[in-house]
């Protein structure tokens, strides 16, 4: 539990810290932050999953504070979901359903990343 809960503290600031510089580096017309947020946290958890896998034998405790605590505070798609919404309810449709379809289809792509780049240096 101390795992999950200092993982998550760490990931959840992490997210604030991103999101806040998008927001100051591209404006916060479109949720970047989030999306950005999105993509490099299911990246991340690709890489520990496959690393775990393949040979980083290391103690449940450290898996879980990486995966659920880390990752987990870091990824925002309750905060996605909102943004969406949000972006509908200003009359932006389109920019919605790009948001959606490029946080779902590219986050799936970099987990599929960071699956592929562990595997490429494990051969």
């Amino acid at each position: 539990m101390a795992a999950v809960a200092i993982g998550g503290s760490l990931g959840s600031v992490a997210r604030y810290l991103v999101g806040i510089g998008a927001g100051r580096l591209v404006g916060t017309d479109f949720p970047w932050g989030t999306l950005v947020i999105n993509i490099v946290g299911s990246f991340l958890i690709g890489v520990f999953a496959e690393s775990f896998a393949l040979s980083w034998n290391v103690s449940q405790v450290v898996r879980v504070f990486l995966t659920v605590g880390i990752c987990g505070g870091f990824t925002t798609f309750s905060t996605f979901s909102l943004d969406a919404i949000v972006l509908m309810q200003r009359g932006e449709l389109w920019s919605s359903g790009a948001y959606m379809a490029a946080s779902v289809a590219l986050a799936i792509l970099a987990l599929f990343g960071g699956l592929l780049l562990l595997r490429a240096f494990a051969a």
